[in-house]
């Protein structure tokens, strides 16, 4: 099982929103003040292109994105990204407690097909460990994520176009929800970004925010 969707270590990245109308970029800073936007780009694409969350044009979406950096100026080089669309799959199951991350694995492997739809050789599987169960403390809440491979391998594949490495593949709805945590639309624009501009396109920014932030999970 490789995992992905929830890695909690990585490097600064930046946060790639490819979404079906444009690709969004997003460079976040971190001081005892808070977080500060060092920069963001907004970047059209193509249509269809991206189609309901699945990247039809690997060359145009690879060609945006180096458009976009090109306009971003930043020198990382890492990236975190999103899957979306109907093939992404999360389901909370109970396990006994104490496994280990590779008995866990294997385990939820072998009972993966319960739950997902979709021949599991076409799938990237993760899973989170949320804590243990109220009803039984002898077993715990396990999220699990999964979501076609090739949708995956497409989003890296766009990346590596551009010259990003991904060090980080989460869930759309997962990174919305870690940037409202953090009330990003008052996150600090540095010297390099229009404080009126950014508060006007902060609300749209909220996936890449969200990707961005696993910079400092």
């Amino acid at each position: 099982m490789k995992k992905g969707f929830f890695r909690r270590k990585v490097d600064s990245v930046l946060g790639v929103d490819l979404n079906d109308q444009e690709i969004k970029l997003v460079e976040l800073g971190r001081s005892s003040r808070g977080y500060s936007v060092q920069g963001y780009v907004i970047q059209a694409l193509p249509a269809h292109v991206v189609v309901d969350g699945a990247v039809l044009d690997l060359a145009a979406a690879g060609q945006a994105l180096r458009q976009a950096l090109s306009r971003l100026h930043t020198s990382t080089r890492y990236a975190a990204v999103a899957v979306a669309g109907p093939s992404v799959i999360t389901q909370v199951i109970e396990m006994e407690a104490g496994l280990s991350d590779d008995e866990m694995g294997w385990k939820i492997q072998m009972e993966a097909d319960q739950y997902i739809p979709y021949p599991l050789d076409d799938m990237a599987l993760d899973f989170y460990v949320q804590g243990p169960c109220a009803h039984d403390p002898m077993r715990v809440e396990v999220l699990l994520a999964a979501c076609l491979r090739e949708q995956v391998e497409a989003r890296a594949a766009v990346l590596a176009l551009a010259g990003l490495m991904p060090r980080v593949v989460d869930i759309e709805r997962f990174a919305l929800a870690r940037a409202c945590l953090q009330d990003f639309p008052s996150f600090t624009p540095s010297h390099q970004v229009d404080g009126e501009r950014w508060a006007m396109d902060a609300q749209g920014m909220g996936v890449a925010c969200g990707l961005a932030l696993r910079s400092f999970a």
